[in-house]
């Protein structure tokens, strides 16, 4: 037992559960893998997701069709997504068919047999996920710019992969990357409903508990070697897109938690973060304008993203710019830093709400750290950061020397 919220168990083969217990009639059942497109080896650019688009194509005993309408059929909902460093497949129904989406998660995990027909059709479909992304600058900035930052590594490329490396995946292909990359000990099975913990782990045992054990030798190649590059590529756009960002703290560091804080009243999902005020409401330079913050279990990524007019590009960069030397100089006050901790537990509280939400989050922090932090443990660490937290995380992260930046225009 992780604490009075959470329930958990492993199975005899390395596969963990966990579980939350609800009031609601609507039940989230998800399987967590620790592989994702960093994990791919020369030649296999593209295939985590393709695996995770592919595993609905059929198994020993259903077709495509009958997967989709296995839950869908009784108003639930099947979905997946692959990160740089996960996969995961869900299901969301209501309580009463635990069981079957319990089955049908270990049937398409455990049993499908990707037939060449559905598989060549569903390249197809990535193709246009592709395109997709290639007539939106403002998402495909994003993975440009982890190529930038990341050069040269595994966890630089893009999840979706080329179209070269796509043709050329095939049943063996699949087979050879999950018996490489799913260990069973870094799988978790998430689940948040009102279900019995004892008759969820009697379900669970009886669709995955006979997988057999197979444990996971360190394999990932850690990323140390990052150079801040300045690029500017011309593009058939009205805005001009712009991210600048740097390398910084993985998810096991102790400051990520002030890094968090950082992120968040500097640009933020709230629109009285910094940047926000600067760039939109101050200014109207901007329509969007926002930084992020994503922690690997090796590095992490800082970066600011906005789009202008081009006329403003240089005026923005410098506001950005002007925001970060206020962070990196001067020390919040008192009342900033109170509110500063308040708009982020606040957030987080409201995130919990998502029972979906809250399914991958408790699922991804037990894979990832084996333990689930109560709200007020979490609250607690944000409490206790400093102005000079604060200030250090700043020099370290928002130093001008250290930042890349990438511009479409």
């Amino acid at each position: 037992m992780v604490d009075i919220n959470f329930l958990t168990y492993k199975l005899k083969n390395g596969i963990r559960i966990i579980h939350k217990n609800t009031e609601s009639p609507v039940a989230h059942l998800g399987v967590l893998i620790n592989t994702g497109s960093r994990d791919e080896k020369k030649g296999e650019h593209g295939l985590a997701h393709f695996i995770e688009h592919s595993v609905f194509k059929g198994t020993k005993k259903r077709r495509a069709f009958h997967i989709l309408s296995r839950i869908e059929g009784v108003g639930g909902e099947l979905n997946a997504y692959t990160t740089k460093e996960e996969t995961v497949l869900y299901s969301t129904f209501l309580s009463e068919y635990y069981e079957r989406a319990a089955e049908l998660l270990s049937d398409i995990l455990l049993n499908s047999v990707y037939p060449e027909k559905e598989i060549e059709r569903e390249k197809e479909v990535i193709f246009e996920e592709i395109n997709s992304y290639k007539d939106s600058p403002s998402e495909l900035i994003f993975d440009e710019f982890e190529e930038l930052a990341y050069d040269g590594h595994s966890i630089a490329r893009n999840i979706l992969g080329t179209r070269k490396n796509i043709r050329k995946f095939n049943r063996d292909s699949i087979h050879k990357f999950i018996e490489n990359n799913y260990h069973t000990d870094q799988i978790v099975i998430s689940s948040v409903g009102n279900y019995d913990f004892n008759e969820l782990v009697n379900l669970l045992n009886i669709y995955f508990g006979e997988t057999p054990e197979k444990l996971r030798k360190p394999s990932r190649k850690i990323f140390n070697n990052y150079i801040p590059e300045n690029r500017s590529i011309e593009k058939n756009t009205f805005q001009a897109h712009c991210i600048i960002g740097n390398i910084a703290f993985d998810i096991q560091h102790k400051k990520r938690i002030v890094m968090v804080l950082l992120n968040n009243i500097l640009g933020g999902a709230a629109m009285n973060s910094r940047l926000n005020l600067a760039l939109r409401e101050r200014r109207g330079m901007a329509y969007n304008v926002e930084s992020n913050y994503t922690a690997y279990s090796d590095t992490g990524l800082f970066n600011v993203y906005f789009g202008t007019d081009k006329e403003n590009l240089d005026k923005a960069v410098a506001l950005v710019q002007k925001e970060f030397k206020l962070l990196r100089d001067k020390k919040l006050g008192a009342i900033q830093l109170s509110k500063a901790k308040k708009q982020l537990i606040g957030q987080i509280a409201i995130s919990t709400e998502s029972h979906e939400d809250l399914m991958l989050a408790i699922g991804k922090s037990y894979l990832l750290f084996n333990k689930v932090d109560p709200l007020r443990v979490v609250y607690n660490k944000i409490e206790a950061i400093t102005t000079e937290d604060l200030l250090e995380v700043a020099n370290l992260t928002l130093n001008e020397k250290q930042m890349s930046k990438l511009v479409y225009h």
